[in-house]
Parts: structure tokens; sequence; C-alpha cells
């Protein structure tokens, strides 16, 4: 299907942006179809059921720029996230969250994901524990990237111990970056889902997100910022106060682990657990313990954890 869209009455500049950006940004959405500007009118080429959604999306755009005086990438995203719904996300837990980059809707999967996400809203520190497979980590990306697209912060910063499970670091070639980064090659994975590659590596490149051993955590304050402590349970309790104790103002704090896959040579000297005793009780921090029941990857998985002997 080949569609035009003509814009009326209005300076494309003001719609597609000054060199365009804002309708690059657009297209990012739409990785299938062909997208053409000239003058006032916009070809767009493809499936039909994505021409018609791009039309209904981008006549969104031109209407959001008859209310606001400037559009801003920001606003493309804004669109595509659908309203703003940290009240639905706060009260139920299973409203959108976010959008893949190929538009496919990023809400929670099981009620533990529910709570877990109402927990982010009513707390500035969630502990989120369970077996593989779950979507802890995944989810609290999600959280962190929708917080940064609506400007609630300014950073998100995701952290992992750089401890070897059943591997040698030093045997590993290249340099710290190249031995470290399979280690949190999960993470870059996740967000590589959400945001778009340039826009990814724009964000890496100026400090907006960062991805870095907990190691580098020491001495910082974070402020305005989402940071999420993956594989919590290969901390020791030294290093989980250390990490805790970097939260600066407007900061929310996100920690996942499986307590059943310690990495640490004495599995006693995970401090996962035993922080969380610790900080029983306290207002504005939650622990959502997820289960077996809560996977969400292959079925098999479930059935692997339980074999076992989760």
């Amino acid at each position: 299907m080949k569609k035009t869209i003509t814009l009326e009455a209005i300076d494309p500049v003001e719609i597609l942006g000054t060199g365009n950006k804002i309708l690059n940004e657009f297209c990012t959405y739409y990785p299938t179809l062909k997208v053409s500007d000239k003058g006032n009118e916009i070809t767009v080429e493809g499936e039909k059921e994505q021409v018609e959604d791009f039309e209904k999306k981008f006549s969104e755009l031109v209407s959001l720029r008859h209310r606001k005086l400037n559009l801003t990438v920001y606003d493309v995203e804004d669109i595509f996230n659908g309203i703003r719904n940290s009240s639905a996300l706060a009260e139920h837990g299973n409203a959108v969250i976010v959008h893949t980059t190929d538009g496919r809707a990023i809400r929670a999967r099981n009620a533990n994901q529910e709570k877990m996400v109402k927990a982010y809203f009513n707390n500035d520190l969630v502990f989120a524990v369970g077996p593989a497979g779950t979507g802890k980590t995944y989810v609290a990306i999600a959280l962190a990237v929708r917080a940064l697209k609506n400007r609630e912060i300014k950073r998100i910063i995701l952290t992992r111990p750089a401890v070897e499970a059943g591997e040698r670091l030093g045997f590993l070639p290249g340099d710290l970056k190249d031995k470290l980064d399979p280690y949190l090659q999960p993470l870059y994975d996740a967000l590589g889902d959400m945001i778009p590659s340039k826009k990814l590596q724009d964000f890496m490149a100026n400090g907006t997100i960062q991805i870095a051993p907990l190691a580098y955590m020491r001495g910082r304050t974070l402020d305005r910022a989402c940071v999420i402590l993956d594989e919590a349970q290969n901390t020791n309790l030294g290093q989980l106060k250390m990490f805790l104790t970097r939260m600066g103002t407007s900061a929310k704090f996100i920690v996942t682990g499986d307590a059943t896959q310690i990495d640490l040579p004495r599995k006693e000297d995970s401090g996962l657990l035993k922080g969380i005793q610790m900080l029983q009780g306290i207002k504005g921090i939650e622990t959502i313990f997820f289960g077996d029941a809560d996977i969400v990857r292959h079925p098999l998985v479930s059935k692997i954890v339980k074999a076992f002997g989760q």
C-alpha cells in the first residue's frame, strides 16, 4: 500500500524538524516502511496495516503541533507511549509500561510483575527476588526507560557485580571493558529492545544511560536517576550497603537477584537475603518474591528450574 500525507497550512519544518530530525525519530518505530518527503508531502509505502497506523500516529503529531509551540523527539516518544499511564500503572500494575522499538507493548505478564510495577511507584527502593526467567530485570529496565522517556529522571544506571560464573576474567581476551561486557550483555539486550539503536548509542555516549560493574559505583551520589543492581545475589553485605547508600535525591533504586544462583566462592557470603531481612519494615522499601509459577520464558525453563532443585 502507498499513501501520501499532505501537510496543509503549516511549515513542514515545524512538523518534520530541522534536518528531518523529528520525522527520522518517527520512522524508527516503522522500520519496515519506506518513507520519503518532498515539500509538504510525505509518501509512505509498505504493508497496509503499518501504513494506516503510521498515518494515524502522524495525525496525532500534527494535532499536537497545533497545541504546542515547538515539537521535540520526546513528543514522538509520548505519542507511541500512549497516554501518560503513571496512575494506571501505580494502581493496577498491568497498563503498558513502554513499547519496544518494533511497537510491541511491554506490560506485566504475571501477578508478581504487577506487584513489582506498583511497588516501584509507591517506594524508592524495590527488591525483586526469584528464579531465572521471571522477568525481574526486564520489567525493571522497562520502568527505567519509561521514566527516562517521560523525563521523570535524567539518567539510567545499570550495574552488576563482576563475579565469575565458573570462568576466569583474567583469561578472557581484551582490555577491562572487553572482559566485562559479556557479563553486562543481558542489560544491553533489554535496552536494545526498547530504545532505537542510534538513540541508545547517543544516550550511552553522553552518559544518559550508564552500564558499569558494581565496583564503579563506589563514591558516587546518584540523583534523579533510576538505578538497577542486577544479579545482586553475587554481592556481599558490604557491597550491597555501598550500593544502597549511593541513593541521592529523586532517585529510584531496583535490586534484582536469584538466591539460588550464587556464584561467590562461598555461597553464605551473599548479602542479598541478609540485606532484605535487615531492611524489613522500613517505609519506602518493598520486596517482591517471584516463584516458579512466574517464569515467562520458554515453558521448559520452569521444568528445568524445578529439576535443578529450585
